[in-house]
């Protein structure tokens, strides 16, 4: 568009400065002829038969210098002045002999005509010049009258093209927008409504990828689900027979390895358990039920006797700090969530250290906190002990590297923001989870 404009405008410049040009040639070709009519033969010789007071008003211009030389058959000059340059090879004429050129004098820029007319048998040349003064002025004038309106016509087509461009690209924008916005795990179809024609099937496409993946993330989902939920009664029926074992008198050899298999069986239990909760968070809130308002300090009530007795056992002081706060979410998951959060804490409190959950307001937020007496995590590992199944190394206890992952999956399903760091004095650790607030 910018080039189509450069483009107009040189040729209305040149459109336009033509006419003005071809008329100043005209005068000197008029000039010329004028002269050619003075000169006169007398015995073979040529002369120029120009008063003073004519030559003064050939010269008289307002503008620009005009010079003028007669050269005779053998290109002598005859009259006039010196110096005046002669037509390049080859420049073209016209029927009346005529020759049109550009030329230099002294310095100065000169435009020249010069016409070849028959005297005495033979052929003169009359060259009539001026300097460039007058048309330098008129492309000027010419240059200034045709820039205005183009910059103008410019600037109006250049908005109408933004405006154009920016009206279009506004739907894109908009789908662009809506997918940045959205979740890893959010694999609903683009909406293609408000697309224009050209981009549908780059939006098909798109919509077709997030199938695919929707549907392979369904099938992982329910392979993981219905693994876990295999495992939970044979895992059950496992626990209880050990356990049925070790409240009846048995050698202490069979007892200890009853202990450990005990052991095991609750820590696979466990696993099984969060694998599952792990699928459900990962299908998102929606799958387990719609949103609905969740008062947080009655998830920590559902659950506390659990916690208070898993507490006793280990010589734990477990302390709750319970304000109103509410969200809209899945209890499920958040119990499951809270349930992560308390059971590390006891596990890697040591014995005589307190555990305390806390659920309050904060700048509009409701808050989720438990902050144990621990031996904390580093600043350096609390991003990566949020992946699934990772361990610090020289971590105590028995855990499977999933809480936390857990913890932030369903986090991010509920729109809650994660953060982990010290406790109040400094030591152990607190894990905050700020839930937009509802009334």
């Amino acid at each position: 568009m910018a080039l189509a404009i450069a483009a107009g405008a040189a040729a209305a410049y040149y459109l336009s400065i033509r006419p003005g040009a071809a008329a100043y040639d005209q005068s000197l070709v008029s000039t010329a002829f004028a002269l050619a009519e003075r000169l006169r033969v007398r015995d073979g010789e040529v002369t120029l038969d120009l008063p003073t007071v004519a030559e003064r008003v050939l010269r008289a211009d307002r503008f620009d210098e005009v010079l003028y030389v007669v050269r005779g058959p053998g290109g002598g000059r005859i009259a006039g002045d010196a110096g005046l340059p002669r037509p390049p090879p080859g420049t073209p004429r016209t029927d009346d002999d005529v020759a049109t050129y550009d030329g230099a004098l002294a310095g100065k820029a000169l435009r020249l005509v010069e016409v070849r007319v028959p005297c005495g048998g033979t052929s003169c040349s009359v060259t009539v010049a001026e300097t460039t003064r007058k048309r330098e002025a008129l492309a000027r004038s010419i240059l200034a009258s045709t820039a205005l309106p183009v910059a103008l016509l410019a600037a109006v087509v250049l908005a109408l093209v933004w405006f154009g461009v920016a009206r279009g690209l506004r739907p894109l924008q908009v789908l662009s927008a809506q997918i940045r916005s959205r979740s890893p795990r959010d694999l609903r179809p683009v909406g293609a409504a408000e697309v224009p024609e050209e981009a549908r099937p780059l939006v098909d496409s798109i919509n077709r990828l997030l199938g695919e993946v929707a549907a392979a993330s369904r099938q992982q989902q329910r392979f993981l689900a219905n693994a876990a939920h295999q495992l939970r009664t044979p895992l059950a029926g496992l626990q209880a027979h050990a356990e049925l074992a070790l409240a009846q008198a048995v050698p202490a050899g069979c007892r200890a390895e009853l202990e450990q298999v005990h052991g095991a069986t609750v820590r696979t239990a466990r696993l099984a358990n969060q694998l599952l909760a792990l699928a459900r968070a990962e299908g998102g809130a929606r799958q387990a039920g719609a949103p609905e308002h969740t008062e947080l300090r009655a998830v920590v009530g559902e659950s506390a006797d659990d916690w208070v007795r898993l507490a006793l056992a280990r010589d734990i002081d477990l302390g709750f700090e319970l304000e109103d706060a509410a969200v809209r979410g899945d209890p499920l998951l958040l119990r499951e969530a809270l349930a992560n959060l308390v059971h590390n804490a006891i596990e890697y409190t040591p014995a005589g250290g307190r555990v305390t959950v806390r659920v309050g307001r904060r700048a509009g937020a409701s808050v989720l906190e438990v902050e144990d007496e621990g031996p904390g995590i580093p600043p350096a590992e609390r991003e990566r002990v949020l992946e699934r199944f990772y361990r610090m190394p020289g971590t105590a206890g028995t855990g499977s590297g999933l809480g936390l992952a857990i913890v932030r999956e369903i986090a991010q399903a509920h729109g809650a923001a994660l953060a982990i760091g010290e406790g109040e004095l400094g030591r152990g650790c607190r894990v905050t989870l700020s839930f937009p607030g509802v009334d």
